[in-house]
């Protein structure tokens, strides 16, 4: 079941009205797209995916006021031209897996199923998870591990990588998820922190596979470009790296008087919402208005 995180908090700080137009950067299976239509009579919706099945599965809903783009939000200002698609009044950047890529893909995305390693957002991409492990070397496996996914024993899971790929290569979710058990010491981490190293290190591969970190930057800064006066931005992060940048930026916006926050702090889920929704745990939430 597909639950749109923070919708509430989205719909609050997005502050739709009659006739607005607004961009949903990454809109996965549709939920908060939907519901700023709801709140948004006779506006527009631009939905963007880069996941080609998430446009796929939209246009069978055949939504009025919806309009599908199936391209990454790096390429925003080009995509909002291309539909001359202006005013634009709020703009949305949901950066979490949706439930398509998760449990319905078979991407490799998750450590707990047996799939094969590709965790490409799309298939025209060119490197999947498979050739980074199989291929990368030594050095640039642990800059990937440290660097995107924080992990102390990065080396550690490198160095085990490379020696098992030399028996066979690493095809599936599994198959790397035993490596990197193999690698880990329990008497550091507690088998219970087990699943955290193994998140993390996913997180890493996904994140160098799909440019992640790179092509925010690029959708943030062309966001404020095409956003029209008291237009709104909101960003929902899910690790610590996503939302430093964010952060960053909005901090930066606000100093050269571009911006103002409407977050001093992150709004992070209620209680009642994680209950219903494990996945949304980690979300931060933070806003802008144009100036």
């Amino acid at each position: 079941m597909h639950i749109p995180v923070l919708l509430k908090e989205v719909i609050k700080y997005l502050n739709p009205k009659a006739g607005e137009n607004f961009i949903d950067c990454t809109t996965g299976k549709g939920g908060h797209s939907f519901a700023i239509l709801k709140e948004n009579v006779f506006g527009k919706v631009l939905a963007i995916d880069l996941d080609k099945e998430s446009i796929k599965f939209l246009k069978s809903k055949n939504k009025d006021r919806l309009f599908l783009v199936n391209d990454n939000f790096k390429n925003l200002k080009r995509v909002v031209e291309k539909y001359n698609f202006y005013p634009v009044n709020g703009i949305l950047f949901d950066l979490g897996l949706s439930s398509l890529q998760l449990e319905e893909r078979g991407k490799g995305f998750s450590f707990q199923k047996d799939e094969p390693l590709d965790m490409r957002f799309n298939e025209d991409q060119e490197i999947t998870a498979k050739e980074i492990v199989n291929k990368f070397n030594l050095q640039k496996l642990e800059e990937i591990f440290r660097d995107y996914g924080e992990e102390r024993f990065s080396r550690r899971i490198a160095k085990r990588i490379i020696e098992q790929r030399k028996i066979k290569p690493i095809k599936s979710s599994l198959e790397l998820k035993k490596i990197i058990r193999q690698a880990i010491p329990f008497e550091k981490t507690g088998r219970g922190k087990t699943n955290r190293v193994l998140a993390r290190i996913f997180q890493a591969l996904r994140i160098e596979v799909n440019q992640e970190l790179e092509n925010l930057k690029q959708g943030l800064i062309q966001s404020i470009d095409i956003l029209s006066p008291n237009g709104r931005l909101v960003v929902i992060s899910f690790h610590s790296l996503e939302d430093r940048i964010v952060k960053h930026f909005f901090r930066e916006q606000k100093d050269e008087k571009r911006v103002k926050i409407l977050t001093k702090k992150p709004i992070t889920p209620q209680i009642e919402e994680v209950q219903k929704n494990f996945r949304a745990r980690s979300a931060k939430l933070r806003a802008i208005i144009k100036l």
